[in-house]
């Protein structure tokens, strides 16, 4: 009987591994910070991700996902360990999510060296843009530098002459630098890096306050964010310093900063108000079912969704021929949140990115809106550095 099945699915031109393997549920391993102040940006992502399954029945690709959700608890040797469960024990298909740099760079080996796909849907170091790119790794984010470029290029195109820099010290930090120093060329008049997680910011606004520069340049997510714009607001430097940011004044810090944070200015690929059709039903979706404005976090998310969803329906959910999955991930065939989207041979995508503002919208919600676009199609340097074509 089993000879006959066999004989009789070859025949229909049905590989016998396709229909095994399309029969089981799609196995997607989601990495996420979901604890301490940082949760709330796992808390997005999770979020716009759970939505696009239940706005497609549970199935991407046409086949039923089964979504195992790892906290790596903002700890690289618990996110090691986690994503190695992950692998092993949930033998997953994919691994997506991914929040900070610092536990991208401890899951990438593990997950690539098993030829696992890895969609990562926020982090974005430098290390794995250039040589260290990978073919079984894709970003739905950017590579950390180029959302920084556009706050140096605004400082720079606005003619400020002194920068003051202030960022974690960890690798998204110095990439945040580093993206921002390429196209600021007046004054940096002091590097600041604080320790992953701090939340007293005294110290830091004394120097500020010290060095009198035109401009306060951050990179602060979640909590860190919250209580830099509070604490910068009540030491009165608003007054004299331009405040430039990015993952600092965002829709998941604004319900707490609220109007010390209106009018500030960040940057970003993408905002709630962006005028395309696909944009504009994911926000009135996930509005309606969770109550509160996504961020640019949701919005990576939801696209990370979309990603495999495209991919895995293109080569019929059969996973088996991992070089037809890496050809229909890079054509990246979905209508992205964000408008322009395309890959870049490191997998990185080119995309266009937005000065924005942090603004009260009518129905009392707070939000970032476009002020006007600085980069259009932008591609990360270290592409020329990578060897995959």
């Amino acid at each position: 009987m089993r000879k006959v099945l066999t004989a009789a699915l070859v025949a229909a031109g049905v590989g016998v591994g396709f229909a095994a393997n399309a029969a089981e549920p799609l196995k997607i391993g989601m990495m996420l910070t979901l604890s301490g102040p940082p949760a709330v940006l796992g808390k997005h992502m999770k979020e716009a991700f759970e939505l696009y399954l239940e706005e497609h029945g549970g199935k991407l690709g046409g086949r039923d996902v089964e979504l195992v959700v790892a906290d790596d608890e903002l700890k690289p040797d618990v996110a090691l360990t986690k994503v190695k469960g992950l692998l092993e024990r949930d033998k997953v298909d994919f691994v997506t999510g991914v929040v900070f740099s610092n536990i991208l760079q401890a899951v990438f080996r593990p997950v690539t060296e098993s030829e696992t796909f890895l969609i990562g849907a926020n982090a974005g170091t430098s290390t794995f843009a250039g040589k260290g790119c990978n073919p079984y790794f894709f970003s739905t984010s950017w590579q950390n530098d180029q959302i920084h470029a556009v706050m140096g290029k605004y400082a720079q195109d606005k003619g400020f002459k002194t920068a003051f820099l202030l960022t974690p010290n960890y690798q998204a930090g110095k990439d945040s630098v580093a993206g921002f120093k390429s196209q600021f060329k007046g004054e940096v008049v002091d590097e600041v890096y604080t320790k992953l997680g701090n939340l007293d910011f005294s110290a830091e606004l004394a120097k500020i306050a010290a060095a009198k520069p035109d401009v306060l340049f951050t990179f602060m997510p979640g909590g860190m964010g919250v209580n830099l714009v509070k604490q910068f607001k009540q030491a009165g430097l608003d007054k004299n310093v331009t405040f430039l940011s990015a993952f600092t004044v965002d829709e998941t810090t604004l319900p707490a900063t609220k109007d010390d944070a209106v009018g500030l200015f960040s940057a970003s690929q993408w905002t709630p108000d962006m005028d395309n059709a696909a944009n504009k039903a994911f926000v009135k979706s996930f509005e309606a079912k969770y109550g509160y404005v996504p961020s640019l976090y949701a919005s990576q998310a939801y696209d990370a969704a979309q990603l495999i969803d495209s991919a895995v329906a293109a080569v019929k959910g059969d996973l088996s021929d991992k070089k037809a999955v890496m050809a229909a991930l890079k054509k990246a065939d979905f209508p992205s949140v964000r408008g322009d989207f395309k890959y870049n041979n490191n997998h990185f995508p080119i995309q266009d990115y937005y000065l924005v503002k942090a603004v009260k919208r009518d129905d009392g919600k707070y939000a970032t809106a476009v002020v006007e676009k600085v980069f259009d199609d932008y591609g990360d340097s270290y592409a020329s550095d990578c060897k995959m074509k």
